[in-house]
């Protein structure tokens, strides 16, 4: 794996222990100052801390991840997985922008009124 997609691999380690053992301030040191996060349902954030306090409600409503692809360029990785809800599965897919060895910029993708029908907030 390069050295520029360490932060991804940090990311979905900490996404995937769940909520008995996330901490969003191991997350933290991770992202960039001025992360810009862009989604179907949020829109665009800028700011790590409030990207932080969104992924933190993500992990608490879910129940386990199954990566199926992921890729990594230079200074960008992609990432597709499925998430368990209480109410089923939705699919995600997640484009990261890299720098300076934090991930710096985030487009989330997914069917929002699946999300939201699965049990997401």
């Amino acid at each position: 794996m390069e050295p520029n997609t360490d932060p991804v691999t940090a990311y979905y380690g900490l996404l995937l222990d769940g909520t008995a053992s996330f901490d969003p301030a191991r997350l933290r040191p991770l992202l960039a100052d001025e992360l810009v996060f862009e989604g179907p349902i949020a829109g665009r954030v800028v700011g790590a801390d409030r990207f932080v306090r969104g992924v933190t409600g993500f992990v608490e409503t879910m129940r386990g991840m199954t990566m199926l692809h992921r890729l990594a360029g230079d200074g960008e990785a992609a990432t597709m997985y499925d998430a368990e809800l209480p109410g089923g599965t939705v699919r995600f897919a997640e484009f990261f922008r890299l720098a300076d060895g934090r991930i710096a910029g985030l487009r989330l993708l997914y069917d929002a009124d699946r999300y939201r029908a699965a049990g997401g907030r």
